[in-house]
């Protein structure tokens, strides 16, 4: 099968849709089938030039919308070439465009939102979304509406996803989502000599984007009023800093008197983020809201138990499999996740770091979802093309 996959941009820093894309397409090329890659990213970024699969950068100087003139023309010219055309998130023009270049075309597309439809945007920015609602009518609704299939992470996400816009029309399926498991005989070595200080330490990991979303304030003030009484203690925030938070995050870690105790290193990737995993005694994501947690899929696979919040959808396979802890998404909810396993025997703790390995190999592999995926295109490949007007 020949697929493209449309986003704004491959960035690492953009979390998981960029890294669903290189997941998936991993995995379909290493199984005989060719996948493309187009983007709204300028062509002279470093990150293009280092990308692993065939990128077509059709932006330039990125702009909010990030709308690229030479985007729909370059899809209309080569629409059929490819059987399958995969829309990886919303909001930007990637996704009305490749609506634009494919409605009435014999090639059908289908959209992954990843997360984007969530109400938690609804709730939280109110005035964002009194913005979207304006365009979504005859933007991102006709994009759904059109798609061959709409393809939902977990249940609850696909549950979620009319709640933001009374307009919805969708074929909802949902596909799951996974991530590849750690290189084989993945050490803590190169983290630790990139932080030497952090030897002989107990790690807890944050790995992923500083965003409010994210509840890292919460996980600062919990780890100060319990893990932080215990000197050995220390809690590390990997991840780049999008949103300009970090310098507030640092001021409030000085004022809890927790800045000797905390580490901040960027985003890491490759060796040091697998690395990072394996020096990790547990993984905390108390977030707000996430669709899925790429970063909690790779602890899983590293054997690393995870500390999350009810907000993070793929909660419930995570409890049922005893592979971590689940609190509400409040201080005292993250204050109970790391007294919780602080008080945890060291025999329950081994248990659920196997039992950690056990569930990513069952539910989060990418293995599975890319699939379903697969099976998924190939079953609704019959069906008429929505041919809009």
């Amino acid at each position: 099968m020949r697929l493209l996959h449309v986003i704004a941009s491959i960035r690492a820093a953009g979390g998981g849709p960029a890294e669903a894309v290189r997941s998936l397409s991993a995995v379909h090329l290493r199984t005989g089938h060719s996948v493309e890659v187009a983007s709204l990213d300028d062509p002279a970024d470093h990150e293009v030039s280092s990308f692993p699969l065939p990128l077509h950068a059709l932006g330039s100087a990125r702009n909010t919308y990030s709308f690229a003139p030479a985007f729909v023309p370059w899809l209309r010219r080569n629409r059929t070439r490819f059987d399958a055309v995969i829309i990886n998130g919303l909001w930007q023009y990637h996704s009305f465009g490749a609506w634009r270049a494919l409605r009435g075309s014999t090639t059908p597309y289908y959209v992954f939102p990843h997360g984007m439809l969530d109400p938690w945007f609804k709730r939280t920015f109110p005035l964002k979304h009194l913005k979207k609602s304006l365009y979504w009518p005859w933007a991102d609704y006709r994009v759904l509406r059109d798609a061959r299939a709409v393809l939902f992470t977990c249940e609850k996400e696909k549950l979620l996803a009319p709640e933001s816009f009374a307009l919805f029309r969708a074929n909802s399926i949902v596909t799951g989502l996974g991530t590849t498991p750690p290189p084989p005989g993945v050490e803590p070595t190169a983290f630790l000599d990139r932080y030497p200080d952090l030897r002989g330490k107990r790690l807890l990991l944050f790995m992923g984007r500083l965003h409010p979303k994210k509840g890292c304030d919460l996980l600062l003030e919990a780890f100060a009023a319990t893990l932080a009484k215990d000197p050995a203690w220390r809690l590390v925030f990997a991840g780049p800093d999008d949103s300009n938070w970090q310098q507030t995050l640092e001021e409030r870690a000085r004022a809890l008197r927790i800045a000797d105790r905390t580490v901040w290193t960027g985003m890491l990737r490759d060796t040091l983020k697998w690395s990072a995993f394996a020096a990790a005694e547990v993984f905390a994501l108390p977030s707000h809201q996430e669709n899925f947690g790429i970063a909690v899929a790779e602890s899983l696979a590293c054997g690393v138990p995870v500390l999350i919040s009810q907000e993070v959808n793929i909660w419930r396979e995570i409890d049922a499999a005893n592979a971590g802890l689940v609190a509400p998404d409040t201080l005292a909810g993250t204050t109970e996740l790391l007294e919780r396993w602080q008080q945890l025997p060291e025999t329950e703790r081994i248990a659920m770091r196997q039992n950690a390995r056990q569930c990513f190999e069952e539910h989060f592999d990418i293995e599975h979802s890319a699939a379903r995926l697969l099976e998924t295109i190939e079953s609704t490949l019959s069906q008429p093309a929505v041919l809009s007007p």
